[in-house]
């Protein structure tokens, strides 16, 4: 288990039932590195991870 996993679980168990957006999970990270701007290449990774998912081009 990593460390980031405490936080997943969290977030899954406090907020698991919701529907939100991609938008508003955007708008939460750009506060998020606004807030924490130390965090911002691994926002961006994750943000663009994300955003290339389903992408064929990007295996």
């Amino acid at each position: 288990m990593y460390f980031t996993d405490r936080g997943i679980e969290e977030l899954s168990d406090r907020r698991g039932e919701e529907s939100v957006s991609l938008e508003w999970v955007a708008d939460r990270l750009r506060d998020f590195v606004d807030i924490n701007p130390e965090f911002e290449v691994p926002i961006e990774r994750l943000a663009t991870w994300l955003a290339r998912l389903d992408d064929p081009d990007d295996d």
